[in-house]
């Protein structure tokens, strides 16, 4: 296992849409533990393939504060397939630097995903999850939080970035909020 790149925006990859896994195999199982500690080093509650550069369906979400690594999700080709209710989240993003914003999310979601034993799951979420999965889903389809925001807000994002940017600020850290 080794600790992979988190992409930040504004990198084009993020903006990709990320493709179905055809083969769950080692390499599969062993870029999912590449995924997973690199997620926690950062550290975040979620990581996207597409946020370390790779265009595969794949995920990986704990959102276990009290006990890392023991409720661990590795999905492949995670989709939401019911979704209900409403709730507004403080979301921050590994990808997204010094910046966080409330977005509007499903309060539950339903998600089917494939494991690595190739077997077909799903999970009902609600809360911190369910913001957790849609997040991390949103990268997958080349969807960033700030995307979901008002064009004022990510244009003051943009301009404040480009300002850490020229100053040398932008050292990728992310204010103490959870990091999805």
């Amino acid at each position: 296992m080794a600790l992979l790149r988190i992409r930040k925006y504004p990198d084009p990859a993020l903006k990709q849409p990320a493709q179905p896994v055809e083969n769950i195999d080692g390499e599969v199982s062993a870029f999912l533990d590449s995924m997973a500690q690199t997620m926690y080093a950062a550290p975040g509650v979620g990581l996207a393939a597409t946020q370390v550069g790779d265009a595969r369906r794949l995920v990986v979400v704990d959102t276990d504060h009290q006990h890392p690594g023991q409720h661990l999700l590795k999905l492949i080709n995670p989709r939401i397939v019911e979704s209900e209710g409403s709730i507004l989240w403080e979301e921050g993003c590994l990808s997204v630097i010094d910046f966080t914003a409330e977005v509007r999310r499903a309060s539950k979601v339903l998600v089917r995903a494939w494991t690595l034993d190739q077997n077909e799951i799903q999970i009902e979420a609600a809360d911190l999850q369910a913001v957790a999965f849609q997040h991390e889903l949103d990268h997958l389809d080349g969807k960033l939080f700030i995307d979901r925001l008002s064009r004022i807000k990510r244009e003051l994002y943009r301009r404040k970035l480009a300002k850490m940017l020229k100053e040398g600020k932008a050292d990728g850290q992310l204010p103490s909020h959870v990091r999805i």
